[in-house]
């Protein structure tokens, strides 16, 4: 699948659910913005995640009181209606695309299409990357683990157990021991990164820069983890872990 079909498919299921609930037709405001680092995430022992070290933003859209939020590195602030976001542009870059999936996310979850749209804080990340680690022992007895994205408390937990490798985009981790890992290029290993493994964990940001076209139609099985991809991942069908967010 194409990003921009990939777009397309996810604006017309949205524009759907928009026009069957009679959405449409509301006077709705929309409001998305960057939130601080303790807004985001809170507390955390690490200072590594990808929020703190200021590579990403957090965007909140509220609807209604719910919330859905979105990963991107194009901060963005938008009040409007759902007419409006349906008319942005998803194709040309990160700007549209952070509110429109942040706006889809909470406009689903208040509809109960959605669940687990609000990133979990303080001590979240660390019990969540627990239960992944977890998730996986309990379902397979040896397997190798790509995991897209560097995530800290994700990898330090998988890496005590499985055979891992990690990719990331961030040229100031890529070469970088990590736990015991070496962060690879997200680009120039994908490929071979991709083929060891078997089972991808892939972040859901990956849905706000295009990239998540390159782990959908994988051979293997390939799981998302985040808030980010909460909405997509109900209209795509894809399987998605998040286990301490909101």
């Amino acid at each position: 699948m194409t990003q921009e079909k990939l777009f397309i498919k996810l604006k017309e299921e949205f524009a759907k659910i928009i026009e069957e609930k009679q959405l449409s037709m509301d006077k709705v405001n929309i409001r998305s913005e960057a939130l601080s680092i303790d807004e985001a995430i809170g507390n955390t022992k690490r200072t590594d995640f990808p929020i703190i070290t200021g590579k990403e933003v957090l965007l909140q859209a509220e609807y209604k009181g719910f919330y859905g939020q979105a990963f991107t590195d194009a901060p963005a602030i938008f009040e409007g209606k759902l007419s409006q976001v349906l008319d942005m542009d998803l194709t040309s870059g990160g700007h549209g695309r952070g509110i429109f999936i942040a706006a889809m996310n909470a406009v689903m979850c208040s509809l109960g299409l959605a669940d687990h749209t609000i990133h979990c804080k303080n001590e979240g990340p660390e019990l969540c990357a627990k239960k992944i680690k977890s998730y996986f022992k309990e379902r397979y007895a040896d397997i190798k683990i790509t995991l897209v994205g560097y995530q800290p408390a994700m990898l330090e937990n998988l890496a005590d157990g499985f055979r891992v490798r990690v990719l990331d985009l961030n040229p100031d981790n890529i070469g970088q021991i990590r736990y015991g890992v070496q962060v690879e290029d997200g680009i120039k290993d994908y490929s071979d990164a991709v083929q060891w493994a078997d089972v991808i964990l892939c972040t859901g940001s990956t849905i706000c820069n295009g990239s998540i076209v390159n782990f959908l139609d994988l051979d293997k099985e390939t799981i998302f983890y985040g808030t980010t991809i909460a909405g997509a991942a109900a209209i795509l069908g894809l399987k998605r872990l998040c286990f301490e967010s909101l």
